[in-house]
């Protein structure tokens, strides 16, 4: 009777983990729609926690955006703020990296190669990259207060995963939107894996 009730007990914890396991590893899938009901690649999407709640603390790593053939790639970034970013140079010219936007305000003067440093990103908001050599040169760079972020893929979906049970702001953005206009938010509900739909007032751009 004891060796049936302890094999019981432990069937229970393990059962018992398993759940606290998909619960902590859970995830929603959202796809991000335009106005006109197509997908939107490129879009940021993020979740923050509903009532003041502590976004998980997350370790900063340190990111690249490149210049090749005289373009930022990518195209669109999103980070958590603290995050280093690099700017390696992989053309044979040299570029002038620099952003005026409030949420960072640097320059990478003319240079080749790969700076000797990484620019902090410790400000959440939009910033618009720019190259003093090279206008046709753009690219964004989202900063948010959360560690649940993504860009979403040539099918207009990203997954959101390390979300625990509760709610949240769902939140979308995209880089035609303008630096200064504030992302579409909606309610979001996670009970374990899910799946979203935000839309947005946009028409998305083909990759």
């Amino acid at each position: 009777m004891r060796r049936r009730a302890a094999a019981i007990v432990r069937a229970l914890t393990l059962w018992g983990s398993a759940v606290c396991a998909v619960e902590a590893h859970a995830g929603v899938a959202v796809q991000v729609l335009d106005s006109a009901g197509q997908v939107v690649p490129n879009a940021v999407v993020y979740a923050e926690p509903v009532g003041g709640a502590a976004a998980p603390a997350k370790a900063p790593r340190q990111i690249e955006i490149e210049q090749k053939n005289k373009t930022f790639i990518p195209l669109v970034t999103v980070v958590q703020t603290g995050t280093p970013i690099l700017f390696p140079n992989h053309d044979n010219v040299r570029h002038h990296v620099y952003s005026f936007s409030p949420a960072k305000t640097f320059e990478l003067k003319l240079y080749s190669g790969v700076p000797g440093s990484p620019v902090v990103f410790d400000k959440a908001g939009t910033v618009v990259l720019g190259c003093n050599i090279h206008d046709e040169m753009v690219a964004y760079v989202q900063v948010v207060n959360t560690p649940h972020f993504g860009v979403t893929d040539h099918r207009g979906t990203v997954q959101l995963d390390g979300l625990g049970n509760g709610r949240y702001t769902l939140k979308a953005w995209y880089f035609t939107m303008g630096p200064n206009q504030a992302a579409v938010q909606q309610p979001l509900e996670v009970q374990g894996e899910g799946r979203a739909t935000i839309k947005l007032n946009v028409k998305a751009v083909p990759l």
